[in-house]
């Protein structure tokens, strides 16, 4: 094996270092111009890292398009109105439309329905989410306060979830929370992709109730219309 002598190790990694940081950059969450929050009665929070890097709700918009959301990040971000409650078995659904995949990033970045927000906004915030991504693949996360995933750490594929043709291209997704006397489901295009007894998420450091807001939830770098972002017992 050879044998590099110390010195040239260090300019050779001094001289990699910006490339290595370039390509973390890349993926950093952008700044919207003319960010904000324009429907009334709706607010909203970015993540912790997002906070912890200097980002602001700002940073992200939400506004109306018609009858339909439309938002664009920025920093990871979930909104909600504070009126917009459920309780006890419920379903939440909408419909989101990327209509320029991966059009501010350069890999899949995901959104969906939030359910049972209790304290948003505050430091002991707790809520569930399922997004879908654009390439055929879901998640199931949470705040407890603290992130908590359910299903594993990566994005689970499921054929149910629709995949763009390429990036540029438009996909939809209709993606739903249910919420029964034991369980929740996540649904996605009609097709529940996962299931989760309520006991599981109604724990120390995940839930504190699967009653509460509900919304909407973003990664960063992401742009869709959310439309029918609705309500129904069961």
């Amino acid at each position: 094996m050879r044998f590099v002598p110390g010195s040239a190790l260090a300019v050779a990694v001094v001289m990699l270092a910006p490339a290595f940081l370039g390509a973390q950059g890349q993926d950093a969450a952008r700044v919207v111009a003319g960010g904000g929050i324009t429907v009334p009665g709706w607010t909203g929070k970015i993540d912790p890292q997002e906070e912890k890097a200097g980002r602001v709700l700002n940073n992200a918009k939400l506004a109306m398009q018609g009858q339909d959301l439309q938002v664009t990040t920025g920093p990871a971000v979930t909104y909600w109105n504070p009126k917009n409650v459920a309780a006890g078995n419920y379903t939440v659904k909408a419909t989101f439309t990327e209509s320029n995949y991966m059009g501010l990033n350069d890999h899949p970045h995901p959104y969906g329905i939030v359910i049972g927000g209790n304290d948003l906004g505050a430091a002991s915030q707790s809520y569930l989410y399922c997004a879908a991504y654009g390439n055929g693949s879901f998640i199931v996360r949470g705040f407890g306060p603290e992130a908590f995933q359910m299903g594993g750490q990566r994005p689970t594929p499921h054929d149910a979830v629709a995949k763009a043709s390429g990036k540029g291209a438009s996909v939809k997704q209709e993606i739903a929370v249910s919420v029964d006397a034991d369980s929740v489901d996540c649904s996605i295009n009609g097709e529940v992709v996962a299931t989760y007894p309520k006991a599981e998420l109604v724990a120390a450091g995940k839930l504190k109730s699967t009653d509460g807001v509900y919304g909407i939830r973003f990664a960063h770098n992401t742009d869709a219309v959310v439309s029918g972002l609705t309500v129904t017992k069961q």
